[in-house]
């Protein structure tokens, strides 16, 4: 496989439905071997890209490549029809057939193609295998659990040996331990049958835990493209650094200390590299990572930027604390890893800092 390789490619695709703007000129291109996630809320438009590259709908411009072949593109009178791009899909809801078996239903797909008998039983037999339902060919779907049909849904997708696997919020539907069992099966999937894929989610940590990269939309247009640790750590704006994981955005100054120009917030020196030193006096807004402040019980004396605060609750997340704070009229939240020192009581006061290499001043 030619990892790197453009094989989904999109082109100013536009659809709208009546008045509303469902896609809004986009273009991206989706490399072979990768699985990329179209993350963003309701409403935003990535289940109807993700349709517009399956075919199931028809854009009203642009155009739509798919392993260097154009599938889609109105102003041509190009459209390939779903079943001719070579893809497979798995839906939210399984789509599985409950008066079919487990093997007929993941057989339908063989049986248009007129494959021999023998071979279809052995290629359904392949599938079973690899998601895990070996032996289970002749229950019916109401027999299985929803993971088990998911993993049904999953295995008729990848029998017709697709060149791309399309996945639209498969695993809203399942229990958060099966979802995250499965979010780590599929990536694997993808990974060792050499597939490019593309997913759609409104769940922040699923994109993160299965993509090569995310594609972040907002009313039908991208905010950003990067890979999840990019988006994490460097957000191009405040919807990007709000939507993925949890954050504090304050409003900041810049001004002169020490005669060097820093960013400051109620005493705490946020930012001391590369803040633009003829800006003295502007007001800015700054991303701080939870995990980027520090806590103590009293101010360390190695520490300059220190400030108290108090304590408004105290939340135990597992291997974590998270704490919200309140310094002077602000609150913030604050990861304390480990939380050696456990729960911290409400009204009790402690001592922050930050660690300024750790903080992004947004620019929109």
């Amino acid at each position: 496989m030619n990892v790197g390789q453009e094989f989904v490619k999109l082109v100013n695709v536009v659809k709208t439905y009546k008045k509303v703007t469902a896609v809004a000129g986009i273009s991206l291109s989706i490399n072979k071997g990768e699985l990329v996630t179209f993350l963003g809320p309701s409403g935003c438009g990535k289940t109807t890209t993700l349709r517009l590259i399956a075919g199931l709908e028809v854009p009203d411009s642009g155009e739509i490549y798919i392993n260097n072949i154009l599938v889609s593109a109105p102003e041509k009178g190009v459209f390939v029809p779903p079943h001719k791009r070579g893809i497979g899909m798995v839906f939210q809801n399984y789509a599985v057939w409950p008066h079919m078996t487990v093997f007929e239903n993941i057989a339908y797909g063989l049986k248009l193609q007129k494959l021999p008998k023998e071979e279809i039983a052995r290629r359904v037999k392949e599938a079973l295998d690899l998601v895990g339902l070996s032996g289970l060919g002749d229950r019916y779907p109401t027999q299985l659990s929803g993971g088990q049909q998911q993993r049904v849904a999953l295995a008729r997708a990848l029998v017709t040996r697709p060149q791309l696997l399309l996945l639209d919020e498969p695993l809203s539907n399942l229990d958060a331990k099966l979802r995250e069992r499965m979010r780590f099966e599929i990536r694997s999937l993808v990974k060792n049958l050499g597939l490019t894929a593309v997913y759609v989610t409104h769940d922040q940590e699923e994109a993160m835990a299965m993509s090569s990269r995310i594609v972040l939309m907002r009313d039908g247009r991208i905010v950003q493209i990067a890979t999840p640790q990019e988006l994490y750590h460097c957000p191009n704006s405040a919807f990007a650094a709000d939507f993925v994981g949890d954050t504090n955005i304050l409003e900041a100054e810049i001004v002169l200390d020490q005669e060097k120009p820093v960013v400051r917030w109620h005493g705490l020196v946020l930012k001391d590299k590369n803040v633009p030193g003829d800006q003295i006096g502007r007001k800015v807004r700054v991303l701080v990572r939870p995990e980027s402040f520090r806590i103590f019980e009293q101010p360390p004396a190695n520490l300059h930027h220190v400030v108290p605060a108090e304590v408004l609750r105290s939340t135990y997340c597992g291997f974590y604390w998270m704490h919200q704070l309140q310094i002077k009229d602000a609150l913030i939240l604050v990861r304390e890893l480990g939380g050696e020192m456990g729960q911290r009581q409400p009204g009790s006061t402690c001592f922050v800092s930050v660690d300024p290499s750790r903080v992004i001043l947004l620019t929109d």
